[in-house]
């Protein structure tokens, strides 16, 4: 019976240094704990963890080795860096994503697109389509376009601006003949 007593009494001690603590440390530590992970929520969690620590350690409060604010701002520190350690360590979680409905099997439309570009630049002069395939097709600036064709970077600039202003025109005339022949 009188170990019970002692039990009761030191959980009751116990408390009362986890209440103590709190009252003179709880909003440093709830500050801290906030700093280091950004979130409120994540911090006051925190925060109860290391007074469970204290709680389960109260010998590492009076050992004399230091601060106690300085222990527990230490815990703190040293639960926010497990919780990423934990959660880098674990591989990240996938969704399971809805199967795609819809496939790509079906390349005509890209098919049709091409033979559209293709008609279009042939009916291009032969200066505006060399221009066009250095600068777009092979992603060529315009000084390297200027040196693969031998002609001033100005001018690699104009036929860009003319022969684009060309495809422009042959497009709409093809979208007016497509509508006509529709209607």
């Amino acid at each position: 019976m009188p170990l019970l007593k002692s039990q009761r009494r030191r959980e009751v001690a116990d408390e009362a240094l986890v209440r103590s603590l709190f009252q003179e440390h709880g909003r440093a530590m709830l500050a801290y704990a906030t700093q280091l992970t950004r979130d409120r929520v994540a911090a006051e969690d925190v925060v109860q963890e290391a007074l469970v620590r204290a709680w389960r350690h109260p010998d590492s409060l009076v050992n004399g080795k230091g601060s106690v604010r300085g222990w527990l701002l230490t815990v703190i520190r040293n639960i926010v860096t497990d919780q990423i350690r934990a959660r880098n360590a674990r591989a990240p979680e996938s969704r399971e994503e809805a199967p795609d409905l819809a496939t790509d099997d079906d390349h005509a439309e890209q098919v049709v697109n091409s033979m559209v570009v293709v008609d279009a630049l042939s009916q291009l002069s032969p200066e505006h389509r060399e221009v066009l395939e250095q600068v777009y097709l092979l992603g060529s600036t315009v000084q390297e376009a200027a040196k693969e064709l031998g002609i001033p970077p100005g001018t690699v600039k104009s036929r860009s601006f003319y022969a684009l202003r060309a495809l422009r025109e042959i497009h709409a005339k093809g979208n007016l003949a497509r509508t006509e022949r529709s209607a």
